[in-house]
């Protein structure tokens, strides 16, 4: 049979679950005896990093909207190196189209990552709906998103596969404030879907029965309201000293290492890969039963409806006392996500749908 060629596309090189999820594809490819290839569009950052050296690597710089030289040197790229498939993460449909429209002969298979999936009656439609049209394949992170694709769009073939987390063998630089043993961790970007207010309120009554406990913001900032609104609820609480933050940070496993408890707080979510990165670090986590968070973790002490300071203290509060609680949860987690949510199975899965196209 025919080697595999795979190009993954992402519009960026920043970290998110799109980016992390595309580079571990891309990586963990080139042990599957495919020929693979990554192609960032618009940014690269931190991430690049990640990517393995075996892996082909293009940047176009993309500038414009319809940026007609980027998607010539796309072309180029391709037929060099007989690229058969394109992998297009998030956004980067849209490149993946405009290469279309030039190079008919190209598969294109969209991997919908949309983070916003409590919200889908109120997603665009277009331009994405006519685009669709194009797609060979679309590849959902959870079920919700699988359904509004077959309801929606024109792709013919769409499944739904669940993401899978990878640690990269990242330097140790990261230090955790406070005290070991009594640190908590958040691991998402400042966006206002992931609603870190909910669980800056929620800490801030944990403190007055846990004051030695800390709270530890991992991602990255904005220069919008929103991350200005979290800085301006710690200054106004008098927390600098037990809510910490770190930006952008690659040594994720490094980090987790020195917490004891995970959580996400957000309004809305995919299949968040920060999740199962707790889970990989053996962490107990409370998150909001949002997405697919549910399917990860099902037990109620783990799970709390979104917007709702009040009962996440009191499950946050519940973990922090019952230390067996803890230990049971982080044991089930982690053999959940190695059993169902492990790479091998994942790259095999996506493998099959590949070879379908």
């Amino acid at each position: 049979m025919e080697k595999l060629k795979i190009l993954q596309i992402i519009d960026s090189l920043d970290i998110g679950g799109a980016e992390v999820l595309s580079i571990n594809i891309a990586n963990g490819l080139i042990f599957k005896n495919v020929d693979s290839h990554i192609c960032v569009t618009r940014k690269e950052g931190g991430l690049k990093n990640n990517i393995n050296e075996n892996i082909g690597y293009l940047f176009l710089n993309r500038k414009l909207i319809i940026d007609i030289n980027a998607i010539i040197i796309l072309k180029k790229y391709i037929k060099k190196n007989t690229i058969g498939i394109i992998h297009a993460h998030s956004t980067s449909y849209f490149v993946a189209f405009c290469l279309k429209l030039i190079y008919p002969k190209i598969i294109i298979i969209w991997h919908d990552h949309y983070g916003k999936s409590e919200f889908l009656k109120s997603r665009k439609l277009y331009p994405l709906k006519f685009m669709s049209y194009f797609f060979h394949y679309i590849i959902s992170v959870n079920s919700s998103l699988e359904k509004w694709s077959k309801d929606n769009l024109l792709t013919q073939n769409v499944s739904y596969l669940s993401n899978f987390s990878h640690f990269s063998n990242i330097k140790k630089v990261t230090k955790l404030e406070g005290l070991e043993g009594k640190r908590i961790v958040h691991l998402a970007g400042f966006r206002e879907q992931k609603d870190h207010l909910t669980l800056l309120k929620a800490f801030n009554d944990v403190l007055k029965t846990n004051a030695d406990w800390t709270l530890h913001l991992i991602g990255k900032e904005y220069k919008n309201n929103y991350s200005r609104s979290i800085r301006d609820y710690v200054k106004k609480n008098n927390l600098e000293r037990k809510i910490f933050f770190y930006g952008v940070c690659h040594d994720i496993k490094h980090i987790l290492s020195q917490a004891s408890i995970g959580v996400l707080s957000s309004k809305s979510e995919g299949l968040p890969i920060s999740l199962l990165e707790y889970g990989l670090a053996k962490l107990p986590v409370l998150v909001t039963k949002v997405g697919d968070c549910g399917i990860v973790v099902s037990r109620k002490e783990q799970l709390v409806e979104p917007n709702n300071p009040s009962d996440f203290s009191l499950k946050l509060k519940n973990l922090i006392k019952n230390e067996k609680l803890r230990e049971v949860l982080a044991d089930n987690l982690y053999k959940k996500v190695k059993l169902e949510f492990n790479k091998e199975k994942y790259l095999n899965s996506l493998i099959d749908i590949y070879k379908k196209c």
